[in-house]
């Protein structure tokens, strides 16, 4: 018994996959062809994490930088009359 070729049950399959091409060629020339991953997205985390850690180090060293300032003497306020 031969088995027949492309019958009914394939229809679905090949129209999902028609569907997906569409799709998936639509989002490339939308969003260009950089495609989001698992990889990508860790990779951006890491830049975040070091960028809030530059910026807290950052405060940190002007924080420092002020409390060792030298305090300047008060000048009190003269009248003018």
């Amino acid at each position: 018994m031969a088995r027949q070729q492309g019958g009914i049950a394939d229809l679905p399959r090949a129209v999902l996959s028609a569907a997906y091409g569409v799709i998936d060629s639509a989002s490339r020339v939308v969003a260009g062809d950089r495609v989001r991953t698992a990889r990508g997205n860790a990779w951006e985390a890491i830049c975040a994490d070091r960028a809030r850690a530059d910026q807290r180090d950052e405060v940190r060293r002007h924080v420092a930088m002020i409390v060792t300032m030298p305090r300047v003497a008060k000048v009190k306020a003269r009248s003018l009359t």
